[in-house]
């Protein structure tokens, strides 16, 4: 795999098992979707494996778990 391009259907399945992992699995219970801090811990998680990519991919992620970007979930949004 080339930095973030599938070359095969294997690589399509295994990126998307690792958003799985993250966004509905036994990542997402790490990070805690949808509770105050969510970005940040994802962040924290998966800048070990990614590094600068990772704020990217966990807004990518946010938005896949909760249905909207960083910042802008309901639960993010003063009254």
């Amino acid at each position: 795999m080339v930095a973030g391009r599938e070359l095969s259907p294997g690589d399509v399945q295994a990126t998307e098992r690792l958003k799985r992992y993250w966004a509905e699995g036994e990542g997402a219970a790490k990070i805690r979707w949808g509770v105050p801090g969510d970005f940040d811990r994802c962040v924290a998680e998966v800048e070990k494996y990614m590094g600068p990519k990772a704020k990217g991919y966990c807004a990518n992620l946010h938005h896949r778990a909760t249905g909207a970007w960083p910042g802008h979930a309901p639960t993010e949004q003063a009254g």
